[in-house]
């Protein structure tokens, strides 16, 4: 059942979106919790995170180099160049470099389960991104428009620290301390994680209500090509340096995923809440890509089983 809610993710966050575009007075009042909602999200990440999503970095060098190579070129880049060629405003670029510069989402880890992709490779590439965004995103967002905006690169990596390092942390150590009572809380995480981005969502939706009805289909547009171009170099860049499928798949959802909650809250503190629609708007459409590209891949992959032909007798004699 709560399993079934969860996937249902981009129905509840069109739902409440649109709830809170038409009534925003029954949202605004909860601006502050944006920040402690996302940090129960990260600490919800770490709370499934053993030592060994961290040691799967040796066994899957260059599969995870990949992965976070794309992650830190690819969508900052993209990000960058869709808003100059679409001349966004000062606050709409700032958005849509957040949303490129931060690390891959966690929804990339149950997308590349329904899409019979390496759910532990996923993870851990999540986590690793997670923990090298701390870093990068200050510093690649400063890189990209620090000429047009001045950019608080101490304040933010504070700030990504506490939001994010800091709740990772506690949630992996309880993970390794308290294991076995932590197993019959871990199966709602993933519901707890959706149930707050999609407040958050809700939230900045009504914060711009305004704002959004005069230029939601602009920067529709721009999200809707960013996370396609992450999804499709995600997926054939690594195809072509001769990584298997499974592993494509889940490079894929890592790198066309954002964390898009964690733009969402850099832009608030840091800028303004026009600069966090980029956020918003990409947490909700990159659920329903994501969706339609794992449920395709699902099928695809049930075709193949299906069709893919029988050893003979004879060579199942030659491999006992």
């Amino acid at each position: 059942m709560m399993t079934a809610i969860t996937q249902l993710f981009p129905v509840w966050a069109v739902l409440l979106s649109t709830i809170a575009l038409f009534f925003p007075h029954l949202f605004i009042d909860f601006k502050s919790a944006i920040i402690p909602m996302l940090m129960v999200i990260m600490l919800s990440m770490g709370l499934t995170l053993t030592g060994q999503d961290f040691l799967r970095v040796i066994q899957h060098k260059k599969a995870v180099l990949i992965a976070v190579l794309l992650q830190f070129t690819v969508m900052p880049l993209m990000a960058y160049t869709l808003a100059t060629l679409l001349m966004f405003d000062t606050d709409l670029l700032i958005g849509m470099v957040l949303v490129g510069t931060v690390a891959g989402g966690t929804a990339s880890n149950v997308m590349c389960y329904l899409a019979k992709g390496d759910v532990a490779l996923s993870i851990t590439m999540t986590a690793i991104s997670t923990l090298l965004g701390v870093m990068f995103t200050p510093f690649l967002t400063a890189a990209l428009i620090g000429q047009v905006v001045d950019i608080p690169v101490s304040s933010m990596l504070a700030s990504l620290l506490k939001i994010v390092l800091l709740p990772v942390a506690i949630g992996v150590l309880m993970n390794r301390i308290f294991t076995n009572k932590l197993n019959h809380i871990k199966p709602h995480l993933p519901f707890v994680s959706m149930a707050a981005i999609v407040f958050i969502i809700a939230i900045i939706v009504a914060l711009n209500s305004a704002k959004l009805q005069t230029i939601g289909l602009l920067i529709f547009v721009a999200i809707v090509v960013h996370n396609a171009t992450g999804l499709l170099l995600g997926y054939w860049i690594p195809k072509c340096l001769k990584q298997d499928e499974t592993v494509c798949r889940t490079i894929a959802f890592e790198v066309g995923m954002q964390n898009s909650g964690l733009a969402v809250a850099l832009a608030m503190k840091f800028f303004s809440p026009a600069a966090a629609i980029a956020g918003t708007l990409f947490s909700i459409w990159h659920n329903v890509s994501g969706s339609i590209l794992a449920g395709y891949w699902h099928k695809r992959s049930i075709k193949e089983s299906s069709t893919a032909p029988e050893p003979d007798a004879e060579s199942q004699i030659e491999q006992s």
